[in-house]
């Protein structure tokens, strides 16, 4: 059986013996973390961080969480939002006069942030060089026309989340989604996470390993459609050897470059469960934790080709909330029951070829310690 490091209450015993299981079928290096009333109650990780298997993961291993990373960008803006500087309900324009341009007057911040605003796709890119010139990308989202009727329809905002959440954040609080951030939430709360990753980082993080049997050519495509096709994207594909590069961990993509570990994500996102607070530090009130999970769209999902429920921010699934990203990372809260847990790794699996419930026997095991 793979070694486990860390620790883990003795009632949450199932979590350590869940992650044990996960590295033994082979799944490279990963993270499990807990947090209950703002406390950890587990933290484990195992395994491997590079492709050949050499190097141990260590406490401190950093990876790239890919679309997990949207929930800490959310967080960003529910702060804002509950220190009365930005109005969920209010149009975006009113923050970024720019937006206001090819009908999209009537885009509120709430219909960003439930991927209701008709902007799922970036038009005009072409490589994934593209997403690393901030002006631009939020130049040209200003200037796009939105798909339907803001706030009648969804549709994932696989990588418009970010920018859009992000220049919004920037109007308000003058500082890009990665500085607020890192300010306001992880140095509060001493969380190491990161968007925006720093050079003097680089030896902790571990390479994503692409699924079995394919190469760092490997890319993120849309969901199918019930016919077999696929949803046009305009834009190009983002590929694993991009996510491993320099390039991407210097960037600003806040919907899908964050760097941390099960942790850190945890530890941020238990504010939200926890109401508001974490370890002494308050960073909302209980009210401003609620937009989080309260619905605000339920229907089919154009994008994603399925029935969601989206709130401010978040997944919405029976009392829980939160997000998973390319690969197979996940963090859930559960603010009826105070916890948080988080699975981060890097070996990817290919959810159109095999089913990954991996995070999911991790949050499972979970729930077994409450009872």
């Amino acid at each position: 059986m793979t070694e486990i490091q860390g620790f883990t209450e003795p009632r949450f015993a199932a979590v350590r013996e869940a992650l044990a299981a996960l590295l033994d079928q082979g799944d490279g290096g990963a993270s499990a973390a807990v947090y209950i009333d703002g406390e950890a109650v587990v933290d484990l990780w195992g395994g491997f961080a590079d492709t050949n298997r050499r190097v141990g993961w260590e406490r401190d291993t950093l990876t790239c969480v890919n679309s997990t990373t949207k929930n800490i960008t959310a967080l960003c803006a529910l702060i804002l939002a509950d220190r009365g500087r930005l109005d969920l309900s209010a149009p975006v324009a009113a923050y970024w006069p720019e937006f206001a341009q090819a009908g999209k007057e009537r885009v509120l911040v709430r219909h960003v942030l439930s991927h209701t605003a008709g902007l799922p796709d970036l038009s005009g890119l072409t490589a994934v060089e593209d997403l690393y010139d901030w002006e631009s990308v939020v130049a040209g989202l200003a200037a796009q026309a939105p798909e339907w009727e803001p706030g009648t329809a969804a549709g994932y905002h696989a990588l418009t989340f970010g920018f859009l959440v992000g220049e919004i954040v920037h109007r308000v609080s003058g500082r890009s989604l990665g500085e607020f951030f890192a300010e306001e939430v992880a140095g509060p709360l001493g969380a190491d996470f990161h968007i925006g990753l720093s050079p003097e980082h680089d030896h902790r993080v571990a390479p994503l390993v692409p699924p079995p049997s394919l190469t760092d050519e490997y890319a993120s495509t849309p969901p199918t459609g019930p016919d077999g096709t696929r949803r046009e994207h305009p834009g190009a594909a983002i590929r694993v050897r991009e996510v491993n590069s320099a390039a991407w961990r210097r960037a600003q993509i806040p919907a899908v470059n964050g760097f941390g570990n099960a942790r850190s994500v945890a530890l941020v996102q238990s504010v939200l469960a926890n109401h508001g607070s974490v370890g002494g530090v308050r960073l909302l009130s209980p009210q401003g934790c609620a937009p989080a999970w309260k619905e605000v769209f339920r229907g089919d999902d154009r994008v994603l080709r399925a029935p969601m429920s989206w709130t401010a921010g978040f997944g919405r699934f029976g009392n829980t909330f939160g997000w998973g990203g390319w690969g197979g990372s996940l963090v859930v809260g559960d603010p009826d029951a105070r916890m948080t847990v988080a699975y981060v790794m890097n070996q990817m699996i290919d959810r159109d070829q095999q089913e990954d419930d991996r995070g999911m026997e991790i949050v499972m095991a979970a729930y077994g310690g409450l009872r």
